[in-house]
């Protein structure tokens, strides 16, 4: 086999990508045949057992050549993975990437910028600087019409995002902060604060899914005096979609002088559409706002933000390395890439969501939004109808919680896993009022009546008689 092995880049690279590309697309599809379903039959096992015969020797001496090796691995990794675009894959915040988003992001891997230096990226760093302001304004828009002039920065999802939110307010505060976050914000909170060697949380209960402006003032009445406090609320939870009452909880917060984060992972591309926008009431008011565009933005992972209302707030990110962000060479006017992110090495993902919102528009996305928010309503519709079925509530965004009537909670688990394992449906889990719910989450634009239909059939083919 040659040394000389052909590259993506370069002038020659589209010719030597183009029969790859091709391989690559009918092993998708041969992948996606062989597996018949939204996920592989058979369990943990079965799956593993097949990537096992298909590898062979995982570091061969002799390779196999790129034909080849595309052609099996490829189709074995279709095969074997749950696939978000099946309507009967339902279970997380996992959405069906546009196929428009998914081209750009070729083009991210072929290019191959990396965004800690100028040098290395020098269209992707201006075209990061153009949207991350475009999307901070659309967070930060006021009633009025009038903005501020806020920024985001570019994370790997919400877990970054939420971890970068609590580290720019110790630094604020000066070294510590105490974060006072409700029982429903999301795992990677709490887990920011221990990474970061914070006091432990304090959790206001939210018995109703969401939190109560007035529970969290009492909470911010025990602190301790003189401890700076970032209350962290959620638009968008995890487990059942819910938004927490974004207007009363910054009012709580001014009252108090907390610090505001909103962590809108899910939730926050609802500002795309007129008609859900209402929802992020208040979400201007925080000084911090997580997004995330691989849930309700149709993006490939990873494509996180962090909106700032003050970009000051974002300079404790300021670091130095003369090879990368010499000072002459910022004074001289390169620009300095190294306090946009705590990775140094990172890939320009904001490629795809700005092809994305070129060629969708913002009126684009939030039809996407509300066409999943419409299945999740009519989800909801159809188990309410059914005598055989359980409806948590109403969904505030795509998600909805169910389960069959005189099921317990071990048979509930039993039924999703039964699911699983047969590859027939993905469906998720939530514990909400002390008891185990089904969670379908809805991120496919294209699921049909007929497809929501299927999914409840199923279901009821294993419930408790």
């Amino acid at each position: 086999m040659s040394l000389l092995q052909p590259l993506a880049s370069g002038t020659e690279g589209p010719a030597a990508l183009r029969p790859l590309l091709a391989t690559v697309l009918d092993s998708l599809h041969d992948g996606a045949v062989l597996r018949g379903g939204p996920l592989p039959a058979g369990g943990p096992e079965a799956v593993a057992a097949r990537v096992r015969q298909t590898v062979g020797a995982v570091l061969p001496e002799r390779g196999d050549g790129a034909e080849a090796a595309l052609r099996q691995l490829v189709a074995v990794l279709a095969e074997g993975s749950a696939d978000p675009a099946d309507p009967l894959c339902a279970a997380h915040l996992h959405c069906p990437p546009l196929a428009v988003a998914a081209a750009a992001d070729l083009a991210a891997s072929v290019l191959n910028p990396s965004m800690d230096s100028w040098d290395q990226a020098p269209a992707a760093s201006a075209l990061e600087a153009l949207l991350t302001r475009a999307l901070a304004a659309e967070v930060y828009a006021r009633p009025d019409g009038t903005r501020r002039s806020p920024d985001a920065l570019v994370t790997t999802g919400g877990t970054e995002a939420n971890q970068l939110a609590l580290l720019l307010a110790r630094e604020r505060y000066g070294g510590t902060v105490q974060l006072v976050c409700g029982a429903n914000a999301h795992h990677s909170l709490p887990r920011a604060a221990w990474l970061l060697g914070l006091p432990a949380p304090v959790t206001v209960p939210a018995p109703t899914g969401v939190v109560d402006p007035l529970a969290l003032a009492d909470a911010l009445r025990a602190r301790a005096p003189d401890t700076p406090v970032l209350v962290a609320a959620t638009a968008g939870t995890t487990d059942a979609g819910l938004i927490d009452p974004l207007p009363g909880i910054a009012d709580v917060c001014g009252a108090a002088g907390a610090r505001l984060h909103v962590d809108a992972a899910y939730g926050g591309p609802l500002l795309f559409s007129e008609k859900l926008k209402p929802l992020l009431a208040g979400l201007d008011r925080a000084d911090t706002v997580t997004l995330d565009l691989h849930k309700l933005g149709w993006q490939p992972v990873a494509a996180g933000l962090l909106a700032v209302a003050d970009p000051r707030d974002a300079d404790t990110l300021g670091h130095s390395a003369d090879y990368l962000n010499a000072a002459d060479d910022t004074e001289a006017g390169l620009p300095d890439l190294l306090g946009r992110s705590l990775r140094t090495t990172r890939r320009p993902d904001i490629l795809k969501i700005a092809v994305t919102v070129r060629a969708l528009g913002r009126s684009g996305l939030g039809a996407l939004a509300d066409a999943v928010c419409a299945h999740a309503r009519e989800l909801a519709a159809l188990i309410a109808e059914h005598p055989g079925f359980e409806l948590y509530g109403t969904p505030t965004i795509s998600t909805v919680l169910f389960r069959p009537s005189g099921a317990d909670d071990t048979h509930v688990a039993h039924i999703r896993r039964r699911l699983l394992t047969e590859g027939r449906a993905v469906i998720g889990r939530a514990h909400l009022a002390g008891r185990l719910w089904l969670k379908a989450t809805l991120l496919n634009p294209h699921t049909r009546t007929s497809d929501l239909a299927a999914l409840l059939k199923l279901v009821e083919g294993h419930a408790p008689r």
